[in-house]
C-alpha cells in the first residue's frame, strides 16, 4: 500500500478542475481511492429526506471527494503550495517537511 503525503487535518489547495485555487482542510483521506474529502469543495447538490423529526429535508450541498494528484499541501510559513518531502529525524522517526523553506510539517 501506497503511503500518502496528505492527511487529516492539514490545509490544501486545489491545482486543478472547477475549484482551482481554492483552500481548505482536510476532513477524511479514502487510502484505497487515492482521494480526499475537503471542506467546502466539489460541493454537489443532493436531495435529502427527512429521517428524523427534528431533521431538515430538501437540496443540502455535501463535499465529494476529489483526487490526491489534484491537490497540494499548503506550508504554513510560506502560505502557499508546495512539495512535501520527508525527512528522517535523529531518533528514527520520519516528519514531513516543506521543500521550499525546510519547515517541518
Amino acid at each position: 500500500m501506497q503511503k500518502l503525503k496528505i492527511k487529516k487535518g492539514d490545509t490544501v489547495q486545489v491545482t486543478k478542475g472547477e475549484d482551482r485555487g481554492k483552500k481548505g482542510k482536510v476532513l477524511k483521506v479514502f487510502i484505497l481511492g487515492n482521494r480526499a474529502i475537503i471542506e467546502g469543495i466539489n460541493l454537489v447538490k443532493k436531495h435529502k429526506r427527512r429521517t428524523q423529526q427534528d431533521q431538515q429535508a430538501g437540496v443540502v450541498s455535501v463535499e465529494t471527494p476529489v483526487h490526491l494528484a489534484n491537490l497540494m499541501l499548503v506550508c504554513k510559513r510560506c502560505n502557499r503550495p508546495v512539495r512535501a518531502g520527508v525527512m528522517v529525524l535523529k531518533d528514527g522517526s520520519k516528519s514531513r517537511f516543506c521543500r521550499v523553506c525546510k519547515e517541518v510539517l
